[in-house]
């Protein structure tokens, strides 16, 4: 069987794969099928992240046959599972949702030992569906793609899109000129268990299930943690899911990123930023910038995604009140709360390429350069790319000096003559007036030759100047 499986679907030697979510059981998941697309186009290849999967080797006719008609890897889940959860939606508890359009088609193992998801969007109806058509539209798909490899360059922990197909259906959307295109979306996750798979066992009163859900991420996610009493678990646990909450949203915040809906069953437990629907990237640092047009009140606008992943957190926290004592989730609590300050002055120390100094001198410098990007409304990606490695020079000669030289950033000058860069600026995106942006006049610049006239070279160019910003500044 093997040999008739590398035959039809290339050298598979490297691919690791793994079944653990199904050892859960169906209390967990429902099994489901993929729906039949009356077409299957290519229109993104992850052929990075396919290589460290060890699928790099697979031709166009494989790729299409497991990730457009959803063929079972050999060794991997022998159907999709279609997760339950539940979850607060703009701080209202849902408890009718769980994956609508998406499902989980396969798990693997890294070269490191790591548990990867290849989870899908726009895959088809499930009984989680609430009367939708289980669809993505292409435009979604196109969003999702260059929202990843952006945040991914920019040194964010994110899903990886492993792949977009365009699946030839006509959808009718309220959001979109309809009808629209279709198309079918894969990640690569570390990790589908989101704060709301716990919210659903607490809901549905389950001890039980919580622990057994408990015990399969510390198994797959968080060895590192260790066993001991359930209370023990649960405080690690708490703490490792805090700390890595805490870094992806000093990630967002260094990367002047909105996500648009954080809501809680889109936050994983491994701390991994997935999921993107109205996401925007800030043109200037506004704590008041909102990507969703439907966020009326601002709830997860920029400035207060570090305040709303936290309330997520503690909605993590409360489904333990039952097994562990209030002691244990309080410090747990309080960490996430702790670790923000750190964690953001580790990222934009990163992002500015520089050599860390220690927490006291990297927070002082962290805390004056937003509060001069605050004060000048200088272009936030700009000047990231202007001061990346202290090259003072440049900042100098930039579209932006002007706003350089506004005593709002003169404790960012002063705190910056300590600083040595962290790596080599002899590349040549350097050289360049501007840097790559994402922001959403990028995102519909890109998107209207495809609607237009399915021109896909600006979408294609846009790709290979994030990449040539990720080897300049050496983040993902």
């Amino acid at each position: 069987m093997k040999r008739e499986i590398r035959k039809r679907f290339g050298d598979l030697t490297e691919f690791k794969p793994e079944t653990a979510h199904a050892a859960l059981g169906p209390d967990f998941y429902d099994e489901v099928q993929a729906a039949r697309f009356p077409a299957q186009i290519l229109r993104f290849r992850n052929q990075k992240w396919a290589e460290k999967t060890g699928l790099g080797g697979l031709d166009n006719a494989a790729w299409l046959n497991h990730f457009a008609r959803f063929e079972p890897f050999d060794g991997s889940l022998p159907n999709p599972l279609a997760l339950r959860y539940h979850g607060h939606q703009f701080r209202h508890y849902n408890a009718d949702l769980g994956d609508g359009r998406g499902f989980l088609f396969a798990q693997m193992r890294d070269d490191a030992g790591r548990l990867l998801d290849f989870g899908t969007k726009g895959s088809g109806v499930s009984p989680w569906s609430r009367g939708g058509d289980g669809r993505l539209t292409l435009k979604g798909g196109v969003r999702e793609v260059l929202a990843t490899q952006m945040l991914e360059a920019l040194g964010v922990e994110t899903s990886k899109s492993f792949s977009l197909i365009e699946t030839g259906e006509a959808l009718q959307r309220g959001d979109e000129p309809s009808p629209t295109r279709s198309s079918v979306l894969v990640r690569l996750n570390h990790s589908h268990i989101r704060i709301g798979s716990f919210q659903r066992l607490a809901a549905l009163q389950q001890p039980e299930n919580i622990e057994k859900l408990l015990n399969h991420t510390l198994k797959y996610y968080m060895p590192e943690v260790g066993g001991g009493d359930l209370p023990g678990r649960i405080s690690g646990f708490l703490h490792r899911v805090g700390n890595s909450l805490a870094r992806m949203v000093a990630q967002w915040m260094a990367a002047g990123f909105v996500h648009g809906v954080l809501n809680s069953d889109n936050i994983n437990v491994t701390g991994e930023s997935f999921d993107y629907g109205p996401w925007r990237f800030a043109p200037t640092y506004d704590p008041d910038f909102t990507a969703a047009y439907f966020d009326h009140t601002g709830l997860y606008a920029f400035g207060r995604q570090p305040s709303a992943v936290g309330w997520n957190f503690t909605r993590l926290a409360e489904c333990f009140v039952e097994l562990a004592p209030m002691a244990v989730l309080n410090d747990a609590l309080d960490a996430y709360s702790e670790n923000l300050q750190p964690e953001l002055a580790h990222a934009v120390i990163r992002r500015l390429g520089l050599k860390s100094n220690g927490f006291l001198s990297d927070i002082t410098l962290t805390n004056a350069w937003f509060k001069a990007l605050f004060e000048t409304k200088a272009p936030f990606e700009q000047a990231f790319f202007d001061f990346f490695g202290n090259d003072t020079g440049r900042a100098a000669k930039s579209v932006a000096a002007t706003f350089y030289a506004m005593e709002a950033f003169a404790p960012v000058r002063a705190a910056l003559k300590d600083y040595q860069p962290a790596s080599s600026l002899d590349h040549p995106y350097f050289s360049q007036a501007s840097p790559c942006t994402m922001l959403i006049e990028d995102v519909e610049a890109l998107w209207h030759p495809i609607a237009e006239r399915d021109d896909w070279s600006s979408f294609e160019a846009k790709l290979a100047q994030i990449e040539q910003m990720a080897a300049a500044c050496h983040l993902s």
